[in-house]
């Protein structure tokens, strides 16, 4: 799926709190063995705790999630759980967050 796929998270120890990881590394290092990813939340754990900027909100099969841009991390593609998804319609929205979380504004 590449760039902006959403996928389950298959991490036993954080598939409850974060059950969405979205790969938001360049396709163009697809051949390196990680990928960048930004874990997703139900929205509802964050009610008035969310910055906007930093933390876009997408939806999937009805429920809205937060993509959780501070905590984004690397990990072994193996680690990687099912495409379910892309979110190429947040894209700017993440890129911008991601800008935000480097650089302050």
């Amino acid at each position: 799926m590449g760039q902006f796929g959403i996928y389950q998270n298959k991490n036993a120890l954080t598939k409850k709190a974060y059950p969405y990881l979205i790969d938001v590394q360049s396709s163009l290092l697809e051949s390196l063995g990680t990928r960048l990813v930004v874990p997703m939340t139900e929205k509802a754990h964050f009610s008035d705790k969310i910055i906007k900027e930093l933390n876009p909100t997408i939806t999937i099969g009805g429920t809205e999630y937060i993509a959780l841009v501070q905590q984004m991390a690397a990990i072994k593609k193996e680690n990687m759980g099912k495409a379910i998804g892309e979110c190429m319609n947040e894209r700017q929205a993440l890129l911008s967050a991601v800008d935000f979380l480097i650089t302050g504004f």
